[in-house]
């Protein structure tokens, strides 16, 4: 069987031949179909961080495929099309870029609806962050004017999808001027460079940020005063300053997105948002690498290259 392996942190993963696994009482025995390449894969793979599997170890945080066995008491059947997350994959013990994987029951989720193997493997990240963001932590309403900074990339593609799905008047910020094209149909896309107007005009009753870093607060300034900024992320930089009289003045609430403390809600939530997937009433940006080039679909996340979400395909 083939697999993904990191033999050395801060080294290329390599393709390698391994045994098949074998499953034990209480796993299921899952035909991968797709592996996600995510920003945590890429983290673990430094040796940086907290958990760190055994070397070697394969890869992937996330995935998808198709239950091949399972215990006759799991609610689980062959063929059933699943995804995989949790149970320490690709951070306690082997990940899913693997044509097969046997993993803890409570890490495999049958799926409300069929969905195509590399949405499946990449879809709950972004899907259930955006719903979060919106409905649980801002509270969005009805008439708003949002801003999505960072609208061309996963998560932030989705939020701007489910806020117009909600009535609401979007504007896509993105970084680049080749990325107007990636923000969803019905929003104002503009990059940064064009948004003096945002400035200005402070239109938004709500933003939502993926990107942090140092411009923070003056993208708060696009939000007029009483209304709320929802941080997401941090790919610009982790560390914010805050000049307190102004942000006094500006009135503006900034909320944090903690989808650790969220994953319950995550999951509550993630099998209308799968219908909603398989109905095409959301679409997910997804680029494709086989398990052979799986040290170049890293180097694109890393690089900010990857166009929505990256997955391996073993087929």
């Amino acid at each position: 069987m083939r697999a993904v392996r990191f033999h050395a942190w801060g080294d290329a993963p390599v393709l390698d031949e391994v045994p098949e696994p074998v499953r034990a009482p209480g796993e299921v025995l899952v035909q991968v179909t797709a592996g996600g390449v995510s920003h945590l894969d890429a983290t673990v793979a430094t040796g940086g961080f907290e958990l760190k599997p055994v070397l070697p170890y394969v890869g992937g945080v996330e995935g998808a495929g198709t239950v091949l066995e399972a215990d006759a008491d799991s609610g689980l059947t062959p063929g059933t099309q699943v995804v995989l997350r949790g149970g320490g994959l690709g951070l306690l013990r082997d990940g899913t870029w693997a044509e097969r994987v046997s993993v803890k029951r409570k890490a495999v989720t049958p799926l409300a609806a069929p969905l195509a193997p590399a949405v499946a493997a990449s879809f709950f990240v972004p899907a259930t962050t955006a719903y979060v963001a919106l409905h649980d932590v801002a509270r969005l309403g009805h008439d708003e004017d949002v801003v999505v900074v960072g609208a061309a990339g996963a998560v932030g593609a989705m939020v701007a999808q489910q806020a117009l799905a909600a009535g609401a008047r979007v504007t896509g910020v993105v970084g680049r001027g080749d990325q107007l094209a990636d923000v969803p149909k019905g929003a104002e896309a503009v990059t940064l460079d064009d948004a003096e107007g945002l400035a200005r005009d402070r239109p938004a009753s709500l933003l939502v940020d993926t990107l942090g870093g140092d411009g923070l607060p003056g993208r708060s300034r696009w939000v007029r005063q009483g209304g709320r900024a929802v941080v997401i992320g941090y790919v610009a930089g982790p560390r914010v300053e805050l000049d307190l009289p102004s942000w006094l003045l500006d009135e503006v609430a900034l909320l944090p997105v903690n989808m650790i403390r969220q994953e319950r809600r995550a999951r509550e939530v993630s099998d209308e948002l799968v219908r909603r997937l398989s109905a095409g009433e959301l679409t997910l940006a997804v680029e494709r690498f086989g398990l052979s080039e799986a040290a170049a679909a890293l180097d694109a996340l890393r690089a900010g290259r990857v166009r929505g979400r990256a997955v391996l395909l073993p087929g």
